[in-house]
């Protein structure tokens, strides 16, 4: 696939417009493999209600968490398991303020639509109280600024009534980088489906020690995916900061590929027809946990 990923929707011109400006990359090419650390997130710094919400004119003026981003008030996340609370999917109708900590001063803000325009998918990962922490699409740190490897996804703390729940989440998907295979696995633990996989190679390597989820998938003919849509998560690489070239965050996607096995390339995930649509069958927000 060519190096510039120029993200584009196939079901309206209007989509198709929008994405062509959005610089998307692709993530092939070959590389060779190195291992990134597990980055784990704080726990709450419990804070006292009521809470005051900020106005939208100043939820206005914060950062856009956006998959582009780099927004060092967030937190680096990881968790080792499959959380429990991470079985349902959400939804917001406004830009949502996001807090580190101690959920007292907003530091960036969640859209209400991504940059597809469409709904934008939240999913919680821990509750506590009147709050719940969610993955964000937006990097916390640069790898090029952290030596000992930048996490590969962001959390934040939002408020809970801020959310509508949009489905439940039954199974997940299990990438190990080791096997290069993608699994789809139940909420029982047991393999539903499981797929070869091409994965990054070298100094790009597909991070492992690592959970996100699906956040969008989209077709996009400048990478020849004209059939089986992109699956775009919220990762990102923790070897580079644009291990593929261009300005989208080093974002971890799978895609369909006719080489479909090995260690071939930038990060991305490389599946055949088959296992694509597999995966594009799940609803948005299933979670993706990447292993050694």
């Amino acid at each position: 696939m060519p190096r510039t990923r120029t993200v584009r929707v196939a079901s309206t011109t209007l989509a198709a417009a929008l994405l062509l400006t959005l610089g998307l990359t692709a993530c092939t090419a070959q590389d060779t493999t190195t291992s990134t650390k597990p980055t784990t997130t704080r726990s709450a710094t419990p804070t006292a209600d009521p809470y005051r919400a900020p106005s939208a004119a100043v939820v206005s003026t914060l950062p856009e968490a956006a998959y582009n981003a780099v927004i060092g008030g967030l937190l680096p996340y990881y968790d080792a398991k499959i959380p429990k609370t991470a079985d349902e999917s959400y939804t917001i109708a406004a830009d949502a303020p996001l807090y580190g900590d101690d959920r007292t001063k907003p530091v960036a803000r969640l859209a209400a639509k991504n940059f597809l325009g469409d709904p934008t998918v939240v999913v919680p990962v821990q509750v506590s109280g009147a709050w719940a922490m969610v993955m964000t699409p937006a990097r916390q740190a640069l790898p090029s600024a952290v030596k000992s490897g930048a996490a590969a996804q962001s959390a934040a703390w939002v408020r809970r009534d801020l959310l509508t729940k949009k489905t439940s989440l039954q199974d997940h998907v299990v990438i190990s980088v080791g096997k290069q295979t993608v699994a789809i696995v139940g909420s029982d633990g047991k393999t539903v489906k499981e797929f070869p996989a091409g994965v990054g190679a070298g100094g790009t390597p597909t991070p492992t020690g690592v959970i996100g989820y699906i956040q969008a998938r989209y077709l996009d003919p400048a990478q020849n995916q004209t059939v089986h849509p992109i699956q775009l998560t919220t990762l990102h690489s923790s070897a580079a900061d644009e291990p593929y070239g261009g300005n989208d965050g080093g974002l971890i996607g799978v895609h369909y590929e006719s080489v479909a096995r090995g260690a071939v390339s930038h990060g991305c995930v490389r599946l055949d027809g088959a296992a694509v649509d597999a995966v594009n069958a799940l609803p948005l927000g299933t979670v993706v946990q990447i292993v050694a």
